[in-house]
């Protein structure tokens, strides 16, 4: 694996990283439409990484919902968010008219979003730009991952990622996060959580060919009736130049918990330091004129040099 400092386009961050006739890019496609919550991918996951699970033996609820997992992290790469939405229903009006409103659950006019989210496997990753000892790498797949043997726990990547994806674990204190299953592909496997999905909410392949996919749904979404359906982190002009893993979405992406414009958080960093440079040699130049202009400023002609 190499490691990627500045990724190309959508499909070429692979060759970008330096790999000769990578194979074509792989990523996740979500359809949240068809997510049932049932939360195999979690299991799934956490079973073929051997992840740690402290609470194994306790039911452990939020107390807000059904997520017993409330927020990705080192030890959950996969979280299946649970959102219950009061909808709104026709309620007659007293001349007559209908109006819409909106009902507090016990109607049954409630809907649940659920959703299976997951590191985007960026096409501008942060995360590879700020770490500083190589521990994060761009794949031949065009995945991220992390390299725990070379990870000395700085952190730099969990504040630059954009999505709060990368974690450090507790008593470990090195960077973690979701491979895609990097071993299974390097075996020509699917990602274990895409394997074990029932419902094909998690679609696993060729970018070119999900996003296709993901298109051709959300036609048939809209043509169905559903005008707020739209696809989230599909589109390689946005922020992050494309993610690798992106969704299908029926509600806000903040509903979801997802940043709504997100933003390659080192995009502004070479114009910093071109600009600290210029700060620094303006401060050089000042300085070296002011103790030029210095009577006996000469090299030895301070007092007692003589």
């Amino acid at each position: 694996m190499t490691r990627n400092r500045l990724a190309g386009p959508l499909h070429e961050v692979a060759a970008d990283a330096g790999y000769t006739a990578p194979p074509e890019r792989v990523g996740f496609f979500t359809d949240t439409s068809v997510c049932i919550g049932c939360k195999a991918c979690e299991v799934a996951c956490k079973e073929w990484n051997g992840l740690p699970d402290p609470d194994a033996d306790v039911l452990s609820l939020t107390g807000m919902s059904y997520d017993n997992t409330g927020a990705l992290g080192a030890d959950a790469w996969r979280h299946v968010a649970f959102i219950e939405q009061a909808m709104p229903v026709p309620v007659s009006a007293d001349e007559g008219d209908v109006i819409s409103a909106l009902t507090d659950g016990d109607t049954g006019a409630t809907r649940w979003l659920m959703s299976s989210d997951v590191c985007k496997h960026c096409t501008h990753a942060a995360c590879l730009d700020v770490c500083p000892t190589g521990a994060l790498v761009r794949t031949e797949f065009g995945t991220v991952v992390v390299q725990q043997d070379v990870c000395n726990g700085c952190a730099y990547c969990v504040s630059a990622c954009p999505f709060g994806v990368i974690d450090r674990r507790e008593g470990d204190g090195r960077a973690w996060k979701c491979t895609m299953c990097y071993d299974r592909l390097a075996g020509g496997l699917e990602p274990a959580c895409a394997k074990a999905c029932p419902t094909d909410s998690i679609q696993f392949g060729p970018l070119d060919e999900l996003r296709a996919t993901a298109q051709a749904r959300l036609e048939q979404l809209h043509e169905a009736g559903t005008p707020e359906a739209r696809l989230y982190g599909e589109d390689p002009a946005d922020g992050v130049g494309g993610a690798g893993a992106f969704f299908l979405l029926l509600d806000e992406p903040e509903v979801y918990g997802l940043p709504p414009d997100p933003v390659v958080t080192t995009r502004d960093m070479p114009a910093m330091w071109r600009r600290a440079g210029v700060a620094a040699a303006l401060l050089v130049a000042g300085v070296g004129v002011a103790f030029a202009g210095r009577p006996g400023s000469r090299l030895g002609s301070w007092p007692g040099s003589r």
